[in-house]
């Protein structure tokens, strides 16, 4: 069963990292990493927002780089607005919280679950580097949450996979490291360029491919496999390109 992890990026104030805190504590989740977060006082707004998570959560919380979370974790990215068509492909296709709970349960492979900026949330180049995306269904009228409340929605819905923990051994799903899978999306953009798709579509062909890979949780052999098809088309490409 996958390990969730929460993290936050660039938070403008303590007081949300505190409640997300205490949400965490709420449903079973322990680790908060925080990318270029806001200054955390312990006699400030953050602990004291976060209930009893002020004992434990909030003070082991762990700055790290956004790259560090791209590396090492399966990423999954909430945000309010999307797109609604598959033309778009930093946005699109999304998963409900509830949705997201299914997709991870028999996933062996550690996931974050990353919120954004309080106002204006992840960035679409931020989004369009991290796995899958995730968007809570709300009136369209006034679709966009607090990152508190948003971020208690989600890790309610995934109470079953950190509160309930009942092992389910047969038919877990060995996803690949997220650094073998980096390495498949690298692989991926250096064929595209030895296959001459067009430069200016080469970032939104990789953020298609990365959705894609998102959805499919490659295993090892399934990631060496397709490493080595796209290494050897575009050693034959080059091989046999004309010379300038």
């Amino acid at each position: 069963m996958t390990e969730v992890v929460v993290a936050v990026v660039d938070a403008e104030t303590p007081g949300n990292v505190g409640t997300i805190a205490r949400a965490m504590k709420n449903f079973g989740l322990s680790e908060l990493k925080l990318v270029d977060p806001p200054p955390l006082d312990p006699d400030g707004e953050a602990y004291g927002m976060a209930g009893h998570a002020r004992e434990d959560v909030l003070p082991a919380a762990e700055e790290v780089t956004f790259d560090h979370l791209v590396e090492r974790y399966h990423t999954v990215g909430c945000t309010a607005i999307t797109n609604e068509d598959a033309t778009k492909h930093v946005r699109y296709p999304f998963v409900t919280p509830r949705e997201l709970a299914d997709d991870l349960r028999d996933l062996a492979a550690d996931t974050a679950v990353v919120f954004g900026r309080e106002r204006v949330g992840l960035t679409n180049d931020e989004l369009a580097r991290l796995d899958r995306v995730c968007s809570i269904p709300a009136s369209a009228d006034y679709p966009v949450l607090n990152l508190g409340q948003a971020a208690t929605v989600v890790l309610y819905e995934l109470r079953d996979l950190t509160v309930d923990r009942t092992q389910h051994p047969d038919g877990v799903h060995d996803r690949a490291d997220d650094r073998a899978i980096e390495g498949l999306h690298d692989q991926f953009a250096s064929f595209l360029d030895a296959a001459g798709h067009p430069e200016e579509k080469q970032a939104k062909a990789g953020r298609l491919w990365r959705r894609l890979l998102g959805r499919a949780h490659p295993t090892g052999r399934e990631v060496r496999t397709l490493r080595g098809i796209f290494r050897r088309a575009e050693g034959r490409i080059r091989r046999n390109a004309p010379e300038e």
